[in-house]
């Protein structure tokens, strides 16, 4: 019978000597790894007063469950040997973004019910002055286990009447992970260990003979569902960077052997960026994911390193996957896991979306038509909620439906294509679209390394104008007259799709690298950045001046649209 929990994986590695874990110069068997982990629980209970305490940790009627432990921590051994202590000792981790600052970071604490945080030396400064409530807060020492209070006073022990807990159900929580705020406060999403013992043992592409590299943030669902749990059901051997850094991620590779990695939006674009070296295709690599990466570095990825990456599509919520098939476009994300039955549908009918058409050059033609929201009209039961927010949790099952918030196109062969958020509708003229297929077709532009299209208010009236964002290639600019011509040069731009606005910057990321476009939809045209425009459709674009910015403030008075200056 197949482990049901993630505490039975891992006790199913307890007596595995093969190795499991490996950090800098460090090595641990997973015999060693369960060891640790078993040891990390009992001090954290210890430390904590946790022990006793299931069901008090879930206060916001959501059936009870384990305490909530916070976890603030780089990724570290300490990390993991918490969050397997914690599935192991009756508790769940609650992955804290180390990216989030001041009364941010003391929502995201408070608002999932901690009853303890762990962190260290480094990243504790972060909760220096953070109101937390009387929240006890542990370090984690050299040895990687929870030791010294940072809160003095506010830890007890267990006490006389204190009880082993029980064996954690499949029900049971075993991690809440927030999402990555991209359109709004990040969110809680429940994760079982039912679900992630069946992410787990559904990972069948791996061997103990693998080594998994994993620099992504383990406070985020892609480490733990592609690097994680994958190698805690399969004895492959996980290795950890402590933070992402582009100039390292190879050399890491080839350094622990790994033969496979993870990563998400722009980080391919990072590693692409450093200096090419001879040993560019010594590894052991066999593929990666990489979701969210764009087909240009994708395909610049494989050319350079002999990588294939694979995009796909997932979320934190994991209630709609996708897999990729033989022969599909770099840039699609593929078909539905088998048992999902997802649509594109419009979501002011319901009603499902025309088919994508293409030309002979691969090019959308029907945009308008078969644009829509990606929703699963099966999987309801595989969201499992997000924690103490009904409202978010009513947003995305509707009807019996689940709505992913992402826009989506489908082929007639069934394959899907990813158009952007549902914040990321523009409307121009009356006519609506996606920004996600205008930043394909701006992307090509070859000075371009980074691309982020979204809407600035037009100065007369409710529609949106385009303004797209460009990060440029290391010592390349902007050419006005170049960027008509090429924009002119590309037959699948829309009539309206055209930018009014060009900003020239280093485009925003969060902390797993995904594209974080809301600074800035929030700081249009205020910016030290430079802009250039074209103050009428068919003029040359020209720099956006500080005279035109007044006079664009002036005709949005005149015509009752105040210019709200962020």
């Amino acid at each position: 019978m197949a482990p049901e929990t993630v505490a039975e994986l891992l006790l199913g590695r307890s007596e595995d000597d093969s190795l499991g874990l490996l950090a800098g110069d460090e090595r641990w068997s997973w015999r060693e790894v369960v060891a640790r982990s078993r040891a990390a629980g009992e001090r954290l209970r210890t430390l904590g007063g946790l022990g006793g305490l299931a069901g008090l940790g879930d206060p916001a009627g959501l059936g009870g469950g384990p305490p909530h432990v916070g976890v603030l921590l780089e990724n570290t051994p300490g990390y993991l040997f918490t969050l397997f202590g914690a599935a192991l000792g009756g508790m769940a981790v609650v992955g804290i973004n180390d990216t989030r600052r001041g009364a941010e970071l003391a929502r995201d604490i408070c608002h999932t019910d901690c009853r303890l945080v762990v962190t260290d030396p480094v990243s504790g400064p972060l909760l220096d002055g953070v109101d937390l409530g009387g929240i006890p807060v542990v370090s984690v020492d050299d040895q990687h286990l929870p030791a010294v209070s940072t809160t003095p006073g506010a830890l007890v022990g267990r006490g006389p009447g204190a009880v082993e807990p029980p064996a954690p159900r499949p029900d049971d929580l075993f991690v809440l992970i927030f999402t990555s705020g991209s359109t709004g406060a990040p969110k809680a999403v429940r994760m079982t260990h039912g679900r992630a013992a069946r992410m787990a043992t559904g990972s069948t592409w791996f061997t103990s003979d693998d080594v998994l590299y994993g620099a992504m943030p383990l406070f985020h669902g892609n480490a733990l569902n592609a690097i994680v749990l994958p190698a805690l059901a399969t004895g492959a051997a996980i290795a950890l960077r402590r933070r992402f850094s582009a100039s390292q991620f190879m050399p890491d590779v080839r350094r622990c052997g790994a033969t496979f990695f993870s990563t998400v939006g722009r980080a391919l674009s990072y590693v692409l960026a450093t200096p090419a070296s001879p040993d560019d295709r010594a590894h052991a690599v066999a593929y990666a994911l990489a979701p969210e990466s764009s087909p240009a570095d994708v395909r610049a990825f494989r050319k350079r390193f002999g990588i294939r990456c694979i995009t796909g599509y997932g979320s934190s919520e994991n209630a709609i996957v996708m897999t990729p098939v033989r022969g599909m476009p770099v840039d699609a994300l593929g078909v539905p896991l088998e048992g999902i039955d997802a649509a594109v549908v419009d979501p002011s009918t319901g009603q499902e979306c025309s088919r994508a058409r293409f030309d002979p050059a691969g090019r959308l033609l029907n945009a308008a038509e078969a644009i829509g929201e990606l929703v699963g009209r099966n999987v309801a039961t595989r969201f499992e909620g997000y924690y103490n927010n009904p409202r978010a949790d009513a947003e995305r099952i509707r009807n019996g439906w689940y709505w992913s918030g992402d826009l989506a196109y489908r082929d007639e062969d069934g394959i899907f294509y990813f158009a952007g958020r549902t914040g990321d509708w523009l409307r121009v003229d009356a006519e609506n679209f996606a920004a996600a297929p205008v930043e394909r077709i701006l992307g090509r532009y070859p000075p371009a390394v980074g691309t982020a299209v979204y809407a600035v208010p037009d100065e007369r009236t409710a529609d949106d104008q385009v303004m797209v964002a460009f990060e440029l290639a290391d010592g390349a600019a902007f050419d006005p007259e170049g960027f008509h011509a090429f924009l002119d040069a590309q037959p699948d731009l829309g009539t309206k799709w055209a930018p009014r606005y060009v900003r020239v910057t280093t485009l925003p990321v969060g902390a797993t690298s995904k594209l974080d476009k809301r600074p800035l939809q929030a700081e249009r045209w205020y910016t030290s950045d430079p802009i250039y425009w074209r103050p009428a459709r068919g003029e040359p674009y020209r720099r956006f001046t500080a005279a035109d910015l007044a006079a664009l403030e002036a005709r949005m008075r005149e015509h009752g649209r105040a210019p709200d200056r962020p």
